[in-house]
């Protein structure tokens, strides 16, 4: 089992001045002690104009950050706005490529589009087709990484001549790809386009177990036919993340942020929002009622099924329940609401020091069973894949030089 970090840079009002600036040092911090510890990823988000939620709007800097800091945790977008009215697909590629070379190939690609009006009615990206075009600049995205030259793209969101795109990625062919699901639908999409899913849905693990069946046997069926230049078949599940010896104080110091980032999630898709006017916390603390009685009952909540939040016991538990499942890594959400760095940092360190070492044990024997299984499939589904064509070099289309500036050279 693998384990990451997952980071929104969630920032409840109000706000005092140098809180944004503290949160996210304070976040770089909790990455140098997660791979001080031994974890394995450090995922970071890409959202726009979503305040309170997430100030995470420009995650290809911090990730730059988090690599300089660190030798052995992998950065991830988990995830990178690829469709081009955010990001144009030839930036990204060439973001990725420096972003793997800064960080000694320890980069992952995670893939996404948005769902608010907020992001996408701000870039002009219509609802209806931000999914096929989020799929149409992934697939070029991860051509301009690896061709030399890129022939050029003429597509429905958007069309590039024949350049080359510098630099490449450490990591051959690319960078591991990755794409963000929310249910069953976009599980089977990641499997059937080759991709690893990270899902952003708290789901206990019967559910997961479902998940996990309907993506690998996608992977394994004739459905997949890959959009990368190689399979990336993992599955990653993200966890809310609290842990205390005492099980009320873990779920003191965690249940809250847990319940935020839940109620934001569904406020940004379902109310309607005021820029620059957010009462986002203010309107979730309306609506979470008596607090004691939430603690009570997640409490009793915790003692019938571990959740994330509670004592290294719990937690062990619901880890490996989501191993038994067939998940690859579970991903902690330990910085949500209001929840406090240290207390952060504490159960970074608490569950590293008690539990992590019985899975990460196993995590050799696991890859290398799980990748004889797969590999005649995902050399089946390579076989499948439609690749863009190369150019031979008496097709590389000339760029002319500036007439004007030859002129002016001429004359001088």
């Amino acid at each position: 089992m693998r384990f990451g970090i997952f980071y929104e840079h969630q920032l409840p009002k109000p706000w005092n001045d140098g809180d944004e600036a503290r949160l996210f040092h304070q976040a770089l911090e909790q990455v140098v002690l997660a791979d001080r510890l031994g974890y394995d990823y450090a995922w970071e988000v890409e959202h726009h104009f979503l305040e309170e939620y997430s100030h995470s709007s420009a995650p290809e800097v911090f990730l730059a950050a988090c690599a300089a800091l660190t030798k052995n945790i992998r950065v991830g977008h988990g995830i990178r706005q690829v469709i081009p009215n955010y990001n144009h697909p030839a930036r990204t590629a060439e973001g990725l490529a420096t972003l793997d070379i800064i960080s000694n190939g320890r980069l992952d690609f995670g893939i996404g589009e948005g769902a608010t009006r907020l992001e996408l009615g701000g870039f002009g990206i219509p609802a209806k087709e931000k999914r096929a075009m989020a799929l149409e600049a992934a697939e070029q995205i991860a051509n301009m990484m690896v061709m030399d030259p890129y022939p050029g793209f003429e597509g429905k969101g958007f069309s590039f001549p024949c350049r080359n795109v510098v630099p490449k990625p450490v990591q051959k062919p690319h960078p591991p790809m990755w794409m963000a699901c929310t249910n069953r639908d976009t599980i089977k999409i990641a499997a059937s386009i080759g991709v690893g899913a990270l899902a952003f849905s708290f789901v206990n693990p019967e559910e997961a177990r479902n998940w996990a069946e309907i993506y690998y046997g996608i992977i394994k069926s004739d459905e997949c036919v890959p959009i990368g230049h190689a399979v990336n078949a993992n599955m990653a599940m993200v966890s809310n993340f609290s842990v205390h010896h005492d099980r009320a104080e873990a779920i003191r110091r965690g249940q809250e942020g847990f319940e935020f980032f839940g109620y934001a999630v569904n406020a940004l898709v379902a109310h309607d929002a005021v820029p620059g006017r957010s009462t986002l916390f203010a309107d979730f603390q309306k609506a979470r009622g008596n607090r004691d009685e939430e603690i009570i009952a997640a409490t009793k909540m915790a003692e019938r099924n571990a959740n994330g939040i509670g004592t290294p016991a719990d937690i062990r538990d619901h880890i490996a329940a989501f191993r038994d499942a067939g998940v690859d890594q579970v991903i902690f959400l330990q910085q949500a609401g209001r929840n406090q760095h240290a207390h952060i940092c504490q159960s970074l360190e608490l569950f590293a020091a008690e539990v992590m070492g019985e899975f990460k044990a196993e995590v050799a024997e696991r890859e290398a069973s799980k990748a004889a299984e797969l590999a005649p499939y995902l050399e089946a589904a390579m076989k499948r894949k439609r690749w863009m064509q190369p150019l031979a070099d008496e097709d590389i289309p000339v760029v002319k030089a500036s007439v004007q500036r030859a002129q002016i050279n001429a004359t001088s």
